[in-house]
């Protein structure tokens, strides 16, 4: 499992001008049962991604393809942790050290 933190490196209008690209780009991974959760930082500044993924070469690979990425407003920090405890809706995801 890997929590993906974005931080924008350009001026929120810049970012606003490709969010509707990077929507349809996480309506994608959410289709391929990649992504879990995402959402807003509070400030305004980036955003979270939650991601399950077979290793971290596929979730650089992923976000290398985010508009956000291509457009260069926003940079990508990936922590991969084991989830060895899980709300029961996560279960599946669950797992052993």
């Amino acid at each position: 499992m890997f929590v993906l933190e974005l931080t924008y490196t350009a001026p929120l209008d810049a970012v606003d001008a490709v969010l509707e690209e990077h929507v349809v780009w996480l309506d994608e991974q959410y289709r391929q049962g990649v992504f879990l959760a995402s959402g807003r930082k509070n400030p305004r500044d980036g955003g979270v991604i939650i991601a399950v993924a077979g290793d971290r070469a596929r979730i650089e690979e992923i976000t290398a393809q985010d508009p956000f990425v291509v457009a260069g407003v926003c940079a990508y920090r990936v922590t991969e942790f084991t989830a060895t405890k899980t709300a029961p809706a996560l279960e599946s995801y669950r797992e052993t050290l």
